[in-house]
């Protein structure tokens, strides 16, 4: 495996004499790429990462996570507290503005959340608010949120991506020109964008501070740059301040360089494949079948890829969700790495002989590839279907896709409700459509006693094992390479905050 690419390899000798001078502290601007096009900026209609940048630093939530302690502090609300299990009322902070000069206060908090708890808005990430069934405003600066159900992890999701938008303004001009001219009250403003491709992100000198802290650095320069071998070049050539997800044998080689620093961390996301049990792509599909579904899993090699390819802080998994995340048991059965095991079980549901199918991805190739070379060692011959995120999601949400490979960041949501009852809920791209499963995972998101919530996870958990509906795979760590006088500490939520991030 080569550890630096064509392209930056070529590039380097003139680059060690020009990086520091094209840094971007000279003009206080961040440089930043992105590898995927943001499909909207606005967060309900986006799920993809970069989309939960943009905005993280665009709007506020009412809370925030303190990332080292787990403590819920406010930001565009004060104080909090339960009227009953599903009444939650919240005090919020005066004086805020938003980017255009509007103030802050109840009526754009009620405004934002029943926007999108009303299906015939349509947007697209619907587990953000899917637990409320209506906010209500009871006076200038305090609101009540009330809820489907008892919801134990509102405060969790209320501190991730539940942006507030300014009521009026969103009224006038809808997702579309939001799309074009956002307007939050986080702290940074949109100087100019070209949709999908280039953000210019201005610090906002009136942020109002709170537990989420004012920008360091003036402007943010994002630009989408989908491939590795030009974003290698661009930190090179000094163009690019900061990237992140870069290939191990990659960032291995960088860290020889004096003039980049290299950070791995281990993130929320997990990698997993997604087999249509439901038989929603074909009533004919091997996927239907338990031990088709069984012998997927004892045919890869999963610690063989970690160890070969992800390498870092990166581990096998055994549960659909992520360590990190309450209600999330490792301790379960689990199908060891064994072709021969998967030969048989094959054999016994018919297929002697393996079959041929489509391997659908949309991120990873040469993880992908690798398991495509393990599949073929049981018999199934699985060509790789490469497609855009979007695209992939929409295929998996009409119900065309077999087999996908997959990763989920849980929206930086630690909780099992944020991927488990994402995916299994019987709505949405949930390949498995079991009702008792649904049943046991109601459990666990609606119970108002922490000990209850873990137990029925963990029989979700061992039920989504036992049935093989998925094959979790690995968790991710992220190697962010830097220039050295950038200041930043990664956070296992998968969150750059572009507002914590300072210059040396």
């Amino acid at each position: 495996m080569k550890l630096l690419t064509t392209a930056a390899a070529a590039i380097l000798p003139a680059c060690l004499l020009t990086t520091s001078a094209l840094a971007g502290k000279a003009d206080d601007t961040l440089n930043i790429a992105f590898t995927k096009e943001v499909e909207h900026i606005d967060p309900y209609f986006n799920t993809a990462r970069e989309g939960l940048l943009l905005a993280t630093a665009i709007w506020d939530e009412l809370v925030y996570r303190d990332q080292e302690t787990g403590e819920y502090k406010g930001v565009l609300a004060t104080s909090w507290s339960w009227v009953d299990d599903k009444t939650l009322e919240l005090k919020l902070r005066e004086g805020v503005k938003f980017h255009n000069g509007e103030d802050f206060d109840a009526d754009d908090v009620v405004y934002t959340l029943n926007y999108t708890v009303d299906p015939k808005n349509g947007i697209k990430a619907t587990a953000k608010t899917s637990w409320i069934d209506h906010a209500e405003k009871v006076d200038q600066y305090t609101v009540r949120i009330h809820t489907k159900g008892p919801f134990p992890a509102a405060l969790e999701y209320l501190a991730n991506g539940v942006i507030i938008h300014p009521n009026e303004y969103y009224a006038a001009v809808g997702p579309d020109g939001v799309a074009t001219k956002p307007v939050g009250t986080g702290p940074y403003k949109v100087e100019s964008l070209d949709p999908g491709k280039h953000y210019v992100l201005k610090r906002f000198d009136d942020y109002v501070e709170t537990a989420k802290p004012k920008a360091s650095i003036g402007t943010v320069d994002i630009r989408t740059v989908p491939d590795t071998n030009t974003q290698m070049a661009e930190l090179f050539s000094g163009s690019v301040d900061l990237v992140w997800g870069v290939p191990a044998d990659q960032a291995e080689k960088m860290a020889t360089l004096e003039q980049f620093q290299i950070i791995n961390a281990p993130t929320m996301r997990i990698g997993y494949l997604s087999m249509d049990a439901a038989g929603r792509s074909s009533p004919d599909t091997p996927m239907k079948d338990v031990r088709v579904r069984q012998a997927l899993y004892h045919a890869i090699n999963r610690q063989g890829i970690v160890d070969a390819l992800l390498k870092g802080s990166s581990q096998v998994v055994d549960s659909a969700c992520s360590p990190v995340q309450f209600g999330c048991d490792q301790d379960l059965p689990t199908y060891a790495y064994d072709q021969e095991k998967a030969r048989a079980l094959l054999a016994e549901a018919g297929y002697p002989n393996g079959f041929e199918m489509d391997l659908y991805a949309y991120r990873d190739r040469p993880l992908a590839e690798a398991m495509i070379g393990m599949l073929a060692g049981v018999g199934i011959r699985a060509n790789l279907n490469y497609l855009q995120y979007s695209a992939l999601r929409e295929k998996r949400l009409k119900g065309e896709v077999a087999i996908s490979f997959q990763t989920w960041g849980s929206n930086s949501i630690a909780d099992v409700s944020a991927i488990a009852s994402q995916f299994f809920k019987m709505q949405g791209e949930d390949d498995a459509r079991d009702a008792d499963l649904q049943a046991i995972l109601d459990k666990g998101d609606f119970s108002v006693n922490d000990d209850e919530r873990k137990a029925a996870y963990k029989e979700a958990l061992t039920y989504i094992v036992d049935k093989a509906y998925w094959v979790p795979l690995w968790t991710y760590s992220s190697n962010y390479v830097m220039g050295q006088d950038v200041s930043f500490t990664p956070t296992p939520d998968e969150l750059v905050r572009f507002n914590e991030i300072s210059w040396k």
